[in-house]
């Protein structure tokens, strides 16, 4: 006979077998013994907990000819032909690869058949948020009037997916992971009906890398079983077949942090690099550590909440107590942060190393979370004895001269005005090209008022060269050391100025002389 898979070998056929869904099965199991037996349930939760077995176990409950206390028999007919896989009155549907509306139309033509044999006809839909739009619609009738001998029992991984018409004609159960323990246990029955020999941190280990999936688990067991099954499986060998990184190196790298040591860190991540492990892995995995050290630091009894024994407790709480909460908050942030830049980079091992680089020299992080978090560090270390050493302050000829304020320059005077327009294109020379190409179309005049006004062809020019005018100030002071206060005209105030002063035409030239200002602005003060 070929060889099975431990996962299909030890797949649950009783509501006694499930793993930790104790809820769930007393609820179905009073369903079952009550009679009252809905038409449609919703199972939810993450991967490998038993949302499909529990399906199968209930459809085979109902159908069964002869249940003892809400559990299927296993003996009949019904049973047998539900565990051998051909049963009629049990459909799969796979809604990954069979997510069309065409499908789902088949099953609504189906359904109005009674069964063959048996009381009940159940469809189960596994991953039934891919189906479509469509299917969905097509889906939503049927569970609105379904005939009396027919069950739906969805699947999913992802009940937000769902449409809420569905969800709210669905009865639904949440499959909650399983315990670290309750794996581990699981495991260690099914490795004595094997006949191996493992370690129980062995077990543990590979209860930790299945993060809550007991199929995970069974389908790491047996890598491991068929890679070292002549001998005792030891938590080391698990390690290597799953390509995970032991925690010593966390605990390794998290001392060379805090000592600061850049050389060891670097050797760490060539060792990690060189088993073969992979990054973004890795950092997910010292998240994890950077956890368990801020939970054993900060809760009195973290056991529970990290799922170790008590040895592995006692490491992190030793390890716990040389960091503040404030420097393993910020490096949970920050290595959080990197792990979407791992998984798109090309070169991982460049950003762990410089991140890794920054964490050991943290004088060179300025924002406020990594200042609050090397003041802790500095905090720990006079709280430890040691020595801290303020950084070498910059030598006086490093220092960098103060700039003194400079000279305020005086205004110009009305006789001074002149010398700006003899020397107006020399001035803007000395502008940018823009503003150069705006001011060439001015003409530049004075009116005695300690301006220099600028006759513009147009308003619209006018409003652009306004923020040109600080840059013209500023270069013509350079260029005569005084300040000149420039104002824009416009072509026609300028005609109508000069009809207003009786000046006409001739006024309207660059050499007005300082007498003929004078005379118009008798108030105007000159100094010789």
């Amino acid at each position: 006979m070929a060889y099975v898979a431990l996962y299909r070998k030890y797949r649950p056929q009783t509501f006694s077998a499930i793993v930790g869904q104790e809820p769930i099965v007393r609820t179905l199991k009073n369903q079952l013994r009550s009679g009252r037996i809905s038409h449609a349930y919703l199972f939810c939760g993450t991967r490998g907990t038993g949302k499909t077995s529990t399906a199968k176990i209930f459809a085979k409950a109902i159908n069964c000819l002869s249940p003892v206390d809400g559990e299927p028999c296993g003996q009949c007919a019904l049973c047998q032909a539900m565990e051998e896989g051909r049963s009629v009155n049990v459909l799969e549907l796979d809604a990954a690869s069979n997510n069309g509306v065409d499908h789902i139309r088949e099953i609504r033509e189906e359904v109005k058949y009674p069964p063959t044999e048996g009381k009940y006809k159940v469809y189960i839909i596994d991953e039934v948020h891919m189906l479509s739009t469509g299917a969905f619609n097509a889906l939503l009738k049927t569970l609105e009037e379904p005939p009396e001998h027919v069950i739906f029992i969805l699947a999913t991984t992802d009940p937000q997916k769902v449409p809420a018409t569905i969800l709210s004609r669905c009865q639904r159960f949440d499959f909650h992971r399983i315990s670290l323990e309750q794996i581990a246990m699981t495991l260690a029955d099914y490795v004595r009906r094997e006949g191996a020999q493992v370690e129980r941190g062995a077990l543990r280990t590979i209860a930790a890398l299945a993060d809550g999936s007991l199929r995970d688990s069974l389908s790491i067991l047996d890598q491991c079983l068929a890679f070292y099954g002549d001998g005792v499986l030891t938590e080391g060998q698990v390690l290597e077949i799953a390509g995970a990184t032991g925690r010593q190196v966390f605990f390794d790298l998290m001392e060379a942090i805090r000592t600061q040591d850049t050389q060891k860190t670097l050797e760490l991540v060539d060792t990690v690099v060189s088993s073969g492990r992979e990054i973004t892995g890795f950092v997910t995995d010292f998240i994890g550590h950077l956890r368990a050290l801020l939970i054993a630091g900060t809760v009195e009894e973290g056991e529970m909440l990290l799922e170790v024994g008590e040895e592995q407790y006692a490491s992190y709480r030793k390890q716990a107590a040389e960091f503040s909460p404030e420097e393993l908050t910020e490096d949970i942030r920050r290595f959080s942060a990197l792990l979407p830049d791992l998984r798109l980079s090309q070169t991982p091992r460049v950003l762990l190393e410089a991140e890794l680089i920054t964490l050991c020299t943290p004088q060179e992080k300025q924002d406020l979370s990594a200042i609050l978090a090397r003041l802790a560090v500095l905090e720990r270390q006079v709280a430890q004895g040691v020595r801290v050493s303020a950084p070498a302050a910059a030598s006086s000829a490093e220092k960098p001269k103060a700039k003194q304020a400079p000279k305020p320059l005086s205004k110009a005077l009305p006789q001074e005005l002149q010398q700006v327009v003899s020397q107006w294109d020399e001035i803007l020379a000395g502008l940018n090209i823009s503003a150069r190409s705006l001011f060439q179309k001015c003409e530049p005049v004075f009116l005695g008022d300690g301006r220099l006004t600028l006759v513009c062809s147009n308003i619209a020019t006018e409003n652009i060269m306004e923020k040109r005018t600080s840059q013209l100030e500023t270069e013509i002071a350079e260029k005569t050391g005084k300040t000149v206060d420039v104002r824009l005209m416009t072509q026609q105030a300028w005609e109508e100025w000069n009809l207003t002063h009786g000046l006409g035409e001739e006024s309207n030239d660059e050499n007005t002389t300082v007498k003929e200002v004078l005379e118009l602005f008798p108030d105007t003060e000159v100094q010789e």
